[in-house]
Parts: C-alpha cells; structure tokens; sequence
C-alpha cells in the first residue's frame, strides 16, 4: 500500500477501539466478566433512569457510564480486575477484532508510523490487547484505585470520548508536531477525526478525506 506521507517527519495513527479495531463494544462485556450476570443486572436495574436519559440525550453517555461503573466495580479488588482484564484482552484478541482494520494497524505499524488507541473502553483490557497489536501508547478510561488496592468506583479523569479524545491525543503528542492519521465509528470520533490531517470513518461507505 503506498503511503501519501512517506516524507513526513513523524506520522501518527490514532484508532478509536470499540466497533472499529474491535467488532463490538467491550466495557458491558468486560463488567459481565468481572460481575457476573446477575449482579451487572441488578446494577442496570438500578441506574436504568440514567440509562434511558443517555439513550436519548447523547451528552447524558459519560454520566450514565460514571453510574454503571460506581454500581459495578466500588470496592472490588484491582489485582482481581487485572487479572480478569487479562483473560478478557485474550478472548478479544482470539474472537472480536476487525481483520481489515488490524491489517491497517499493521500496515501503519509496518511504516515506521506511532500507533496509538484512543478509546473510552478501558484501558485494564486494552494495555494487553495495544502490547499484542504493537501499538506505542493507549489513551484510554481509566479507573480509580484507593490506597486499600480497591477501586473507588469513578475514573481518574473525563470519560475518553468526543472533545476529550483530542484533548488526550495533543497532550501525548505534546510539543513535536505530527502528521495525524485517526480512525473511528461513531458520534464519540468526530472530534478526534476532525482534528486529523487524514480522517477514516470505519464501517461506513466513506473513504479518507
């Protein structure tokens, strides 16, 4: 594949993870691993108000998210949720990536290009998953832990999503300026394909602008 940019001093690659090097989303799945079935039930049960809101309003998603996991995870033990988030990356890795996406993974890897994922998954299972894939940085949700080893239940900063995925990516990129390939699905990535020099809307009949 020719590379458009192969006289840039520095490229960077920034993908988004869920539906679009991953074929779902991933933090429902991942709290059904830590939680079980009944408890993730109970606690939809319970924020059920705010998850109608977030349905509706799509500025309502990072607060409806702040809920589930401040009913899901407060309290548990980190290291048991690391060692869950291990288990979770290799079935991720072996059933629920985009082949064509990791190809352009690969192919951007293989250029010489910093690979970077910048997701609201969370970033326990996507460390594993980036060391697999080759990829240079993850700028992902992160969750809290208090000095007992247990998670808080809120995050260590904003959701990873929409102004914040940009906000996350020019901080990481800092002063060195860089030619900005990012790929994304949905609403969430329209700031981060926005501020792209070349933006990839995945799934979608759209080629790169």
């Amino acid at each position: 594949m020719h590379d458009p940019h192969a006289g840039a001093e520095r490229v960077v690659a920034a993908f988004d993870f869920d539906k679009t090097i991953s074929t779902r989303d991933n933090v429902m799945p991942f709290l059904r691993a830590v939680m079980g079935r009944v408890r993730l039930a109970r606690a939809l049960l319970a924020i059920s108000p705010r998850l109608v809101r977030a349905a509706l309003d799509d500025d309502r998603r990072d607060a409806a998210k702040v809920a589930l996991l401040r009913h899901t995870l407060t309290g548990c033990e980190a290291a048991r949720v690391t060692e869950v988030a291990a288990g979770f990356a290799s079935d991720v890795l072996a059933r629920h990536l985009r082949p064509d996406v990791v190809d352009r993974v690969r192919w951007h890897r293989d250029q010489g290009h910093e690979v970077v994922i910048v997701s609201a998954s969370l970033k326990d299972y996507l460390d594993p998953i980036a060391s697999e894939l080759g990829v240079a940085a993850v700028l992902a949700t992160e969750l809290a832990v208090g000095d007992d080893g247990r998670l808080t239940g809120e995050l260590t900063g904003p959701n990873v999503r929409g102004p914040e995925k940009v906000r996350r990516l020019d901080a990481w990129l800092g002063d060195r300026p860089a030619f900005v390939w990012a790929y994304g699905d949905s609403s969430g990535d329209r700031e981060l394909l926005a501020r792209a020099d070349r933006g990839v809307t995945v799934g979608r009949a759209r080629q790169p602008r």
